[in-house]
């Protein structure tokens, strides 16, 4: 950038002076395109019959510009036109062009979570029912049901021989639904081939086989789970999470299975032990902070202190055990082990299957009545007809 500067009357800056003025600048100056000129019009004009060196026909020669900036012509980006002539170019220097607008695609609606499966999201409500069983399903404040169950009588052949199970799927429903889908096989692969003194190690077996395979899919999400074998008058149950199950006998609830959360001392104890922590979220203990149950079917961003081995009790089926109750912890949280037992005894007399479905559904109700929002699975299981 070339710049000349004159100023009237200083011995400093006289018109022989070449230090600012001189011909080799101003036709330096002279061969760019174009110019922009700045004038302080205030200043005392120079004396128009001064013999300068800037005599050329400039602004630098007008009598009304002592103080004269010529700056080179600025890149064309800030051009509107090459071909527009000196005004319209310094007013493009003073104008900023408008970006180009951005179209942003409007979708009428976000969906996050959605299963794969669409028929999913509608399902609200699931009954089913046997001989020997009924459940009922609802969902809660999610927008799909994450809960699965599976249910079946006279397996592999064998009279007598039922499994059923409930699932309750966090961060989504494919760890309860894939579950549902194998572990029943894998439990009886290993029962059928043990001893029935070692049932116990063959229900550990069938889990954490059935964990392993699921960890080997690329999916995310676990699931706490409760099941009942039933096999030669033995009643095995088990359990890894928050799932439930409760039987009747005359009358009177025990239950069968305790709730694995990191708020249990033994609990609390192995996930420290592993390297890992509990803290207390907003009322609620967690691992890590993040997740409310210590043992489930997944979770793989946690297996590290989250396991899928189970607790398993075995009893001898006796006349006095009137049902047995599988049931999520939707139900759990809000109604107690002895009001379920109350609740379903009063309508589970005879063999009447729709009276079992309508309980299940009634204590169901109750625990959204009592301000439940998560799904809530209920399983009920006639005993007697297996003794």
């Amino acid at each position: 950038m070339t710049c000349s500067v004159a100023v009237s009357n200083s011995p400093v800056f006289s018109p022989s002076s070449s230090l600012f003025c001189n011909k080799s600048s101003i036709k330096s100056s002279s061969s760019s395109s174009e110019t922009l000129t700045l004038s302080l019009s205030h200043l005392k004009p120079i004396n128009s019959s001064s013999n300068s060196s800037c005599s050329s026909p400039s602004p630098c020669s007008s009598p009304s510009s002592p103080f004269c900036l010529r700056l080179p012509k600025l890149p064309s980006v800030f051009s509107s036109n090459n071909n527009n002539n000196s005004a319209s170019s310094n007013d493009a220097v003073l104008k900023r062009k408008r970006p180009t607008r951005l179209d942003i695609p409007v979708c009428s609606s976000l969906t996050f979570g959605v299963p794969a499966n669409p028929s999913a999201v509608a399902r609200d409500v699931v009954e089913a029912g046997g001989d020997g069983y009924s459940v009922y399903c609802k969902r809660g404040r999610r927008e799909y049901m994450e809960d699965r169950f599976t249910a079946g009588d006279n397996l592999r052949g064998e009279n007598n021989l039922a499994f059923f199970g409930v699932f309750d799927g966090h961060g989504g429903a494919k760890a309860a639904e894939f579950a549902a889908n194998n572990l029943e096989k894998n439990i009886l692969d290993e029962v059928i081939m043990s001893d029935e003194e070692d049932v116990e190690e063959a229900v550990k077996r069938g889990y954490l086989n059935t964990d392993s395979e699921f960890m080997k899919k690329d999916l995310h999400g676990g699931a706490c789970s409760v099941t009942a074998l039933i096999r030669n008058g033995n009643l095995i149950v088990s359990n890894a999470g928050d799932c439930r199950a409760v039987i009747s006998k005359g009358g009177v609830a025990e239950a069968l299975t305790s709730d694995h959360r990191p708020s249990r001392e033994d609990e609390r104890d192995r996930i420290e032990t592993l390297g890992g922590y509990v803290d207390l979220c907003r009322g609620v203990w967690r691992i890590q902070g993040s997740l409310a149950v210590s043992r489930s079917i997944g979770d793989r961003h946690l297996k590290q202190w989250v396991t899928a081995e189970p607790e398993t009790k075995v009893i001898r089926i006796e006349p006095e055990h009137d049902l047995l109750i599988l049931a999520s912890d939707g139900l759990w949280d809000k109604v107690s082990n002895q009001e379920a037992v109350d609740t379903a005894l009063q309508f589970c007399v005879g063999n009447n299957k729709q009276q079992a479905l309508l309980a299940c559904k009634k204590l169901a109700e109750l625990a959204v009545s009592r301000g439940s929002l998560d799904d809530t699975s209920v399983m009920l299981i006639k005993l007697k007809q297996y003794i």
